[in-house]
């Protein structure tokens, strides 16, 4: 029984950790977003009227309260605020176009995994590669 909540335990702090990650990574994007505002001199209200969003809205998306904002409205904001629509897309966790074909990962996996480096997609399949051929005696 005591190995049981053992496994429990490491399970709920796993899942606190990547809580914790996307809490960090939502808070990010906010600031980003926060200071690319600024930096193009436009208050909640004046993007509002650019991007066709209430300023409610993007006050939460700075302070990283939307979990998945619409890709359109990402597309949107990286316009008027000057910033690549490639690196919101990333830092909310959306997939890149163009990243997707370079991969050799596809399908369930590549989603499952979320985004790799070359050098570790090129360890996975090399780990994988070994697994398959242990299974073959």
């Amino acid at each position: 029984m005591k190995h049981k909540q053992f496994v429990f335990c490491l399970t709920c702090q796993a899942l606190l950790d990547i809580l914790s990650t996307m809490d960090k990574k939502l808070k990010q994007f906010g600031e980003l977003l926060q200071t690319a505002r600024k930096r193009a001199g436009l208050s909640l209200r004046a993007a509002e009227e650019a991007v066709g969003v209430s300023n409610a809205y993007l006050s939460q998306l700075e302070q990283g309260k939307i979990k998945q904002p619409s890709p359109t409205i990402l597309y949107k904001l990286s316009e008027i605020y000057q910033v690549a629509y490639e690196d919101l897309l990333t830092l909310i966790g959306y997939p890149v176009p163009g990243e997707l074909g370079s991969s050799k990962l596809t399908g369930e996996s590549s989603s499952r995994i979320g985004p790799v480096t070359t050098d570790e997609e090129d360890a996975l399949i090399e780990y994988l590669q070994f697994l398959r051929s242990r299974g073959k005696k």
